[in-house]
């Protein structure tokens, strides 16, 4: 071997081109393939989360009708945001995703527009995952009810609730190869258990109700007397369990062909998700056999399933749902992650410099992993307290994403022709479907804080305002006091030599 061929430089691929000129060095192994990033996203929308673990909510507030029409409607404005939010994407493929879009995309003040993108970010990404994993903790109750007798009393669900968050955080250690590969498997699983699902609701039932009725009945149980109201209320099973698909921009930096990839798996994710959950909700509501018992019940999509089924035939249909949920949960901790490890990498958090520390032999950012899970863990403790404190978690999760989802896309549509496109871009249906996307989350963000049911109670309050205050307002007086002196936007790591040197550091230490 010559002199020559020992001293080559590594051959720099076309994504760690990118990422260099956007300023990072590539610390993190791209591994993953375009279906898996796209199946990030898709696991974290997970129809057999969302839909299935806020499907009471649905029954009570509005019933049949909303849960039927209010998915289509819900997943097509969804599908605005995530077109506006995809062209972005392409343009600036990197783990920081929402915040750095909104410090490059600002005419003024950019490193304000960076920060306070990022804290709804980190605010809806915890609640997200603590949604998630407790509506997977409700699931395995009703389960472990059903099978041993382990009753719903809340501190049993937050218990579960504890382990699948400490499961999913020793999962995401092992790197992202494991958890791309746990992706693959999720995709199918949730296709496979939807046709299932619905097949055996179907055949097995003696009874079916009526298409007039499941595509047309109204149920008001939430004491609140104007009917336009509860149906809105009724929005959030379906506004939620279409989150979590700015995962795919939080891979980015772990993914192949990351400009054209990344976008096509937020878009791929929200509209597979569209079809598939709308199948879900139609079959399962065609099955309820007792309204009042399923609208009552702790987890009434598997009242349903007991009604339809049996005490047999349920517990399969619940194991099918608790693997997707679990998978679901363990996507949802990786992206949270990776949006952790991205904004204290810019100095953005407290601790930011222990936040940022990447495992050298697996090159997972491990202690962004935990503070995902504690977060998350944190949030649903009020639920020893307060009966309404899923559907909170569950609004804070829907305000805070898109807070920061539509955020870059308002700053896109300011910026106008100044906005240089990546390789996969809108044209001239950038500027009305980025303005329809704003004004839904602006509605959505009003909507989502309202109360839930009436008359308002210490039990039933609806805290989302408090979470969302709280956050907001700590990072608001962070940034008057002390952070708009320092923090400056994303920051670059160096010149081209010392990226490149932080890779062969790390290289050298795997």
């Amino acid at each position: 071997m010559s002199a020559d061929e020992t001293t080559a430089p590594a051959v720099i691929t076309d994504d760690q081109q990118r990422l260099h000129e956007l300023g990072y060095a590539q610390e993190l192994r791209r591994h993953m393939s375009g279906f898996s990033n796209f199946a990030v996203s898709f696991t974290i929308i997970s129809i057999l989360s969302g839909c299935l673990t806020l499907y009471g909510t649905g029954l009570n507030s509005g019933g049949p009708v909303i849960i039927t029409w209010g998915w289509p409607f819900v997943g097509v404005m969804t599908l605005f945001v995530g077109l506006a939010m995809a062209e972005v994407c392409s343009s600036f493929p990197t783990a920081g995703g929402l915040y750095y879009w909104s410090a490059k995309l600002a005419p003024r003040n950019p490193a304000a527009w960076s920060w306070f993108t990022g804290w709804f970010n980190f605010l809806g990404q915890v609640a997200v995952t603590a949604g998630i994993d407790f509506g997977a903790a409700f699931f395995l109750n009703a389960l472990l009810d059903l099978q041993w007798g382990y009753d719903t009393r809340p501190w049993h669900t937050i218990v579960l609730f504890a382990a699948i968050l400490l499961l999913h955080g020793v999962v995401n250690q092992f790197g992202v190869r494991l958890v791309a590969i746990l992706n693959n498997v999720s995709v199918w699983w949730h296709i496979i258990g939807v046709l299932i699902i619905v097949s055996v609701l179907a055949f097995v039932p003696s009874h079916h109700q009526s298409a007039s009725w499941v595509f047309g009945h109204f149920v008001n149980n939430t004491g609140w007397g104007a009917k336009f109201y509860v149906l809105l209320l009724g929005l959030l099973l379906a506004q939620y369990t279409f989150t979590g698909y700015d995962a795919s921009a939080h891979m980015t930096e772990e993914t192949k062909s990351a400009a054209t990839a990344g976008p096509r798996g937020i878009v791929t994710s929200i509209v597979v998700s569209l079809f598939a959950g709308w199948l879900l909700l139609i079959g399962i509501t065609f099955a309820i056999q007792n309204y009042s018992g399923a609208a009552s019940a702790s987890v009434p999509a598997a009242q349903v399933f007991i009604q339809a089924l049996g005490n047999t035939g349920a517990k399969l249909l619940l194991l099918v749902v608790i693997g997707a949920q679990l998978f679901c949960g363990m996507s949802s901790v990786t992206a949270n992650s990776r949006m952790i490890y991205a904004f204290s990498r810019d100095g953005a958090l407290p601790g930011s410099q222990f936040w940022h520390r990447v495992n050298p032999k697996t090159r997972t950012p491990t202690n962004a992993i935990w503070l995902a899970a504690g977060g998350a863990l944190i949030l649903g403790l009020p639920y020893l307290w307060n009966n309404t404190a899923y559907v909170a978690v569950t609004s804070i999760a829907v305000i805070g994403l898109y807070v920061a989802y539509v955020m870059p896309t308002f700053l896109r549509l300011r910026l106008g022709s100044r906005f240089k496109a990546g390789p996969w871009q809108l044209g001239r249906w950038s500027r009305p479907i980025g303005i329809i996307a704003c004004v839904w989350v602006a509605f959505i963000f009003v909507l989502f804080m309202l109360p839930t049911v009436s008359p308002i109670t210490h039990t039933n309050f609806n805290y989302t305002v408090v979470a969302v205050v709280a956050v907001v307002g700590f990072a608001g007086i962070w940034w008057v006091v002390s952070a708009h002196k320092w923090f400056t936007g994303p920051k670059v790591q160096g010149t081209p030599e010392e990226l490149a040197a932080i890779e062969t550091e790390l290289e050298s230490l795997a």
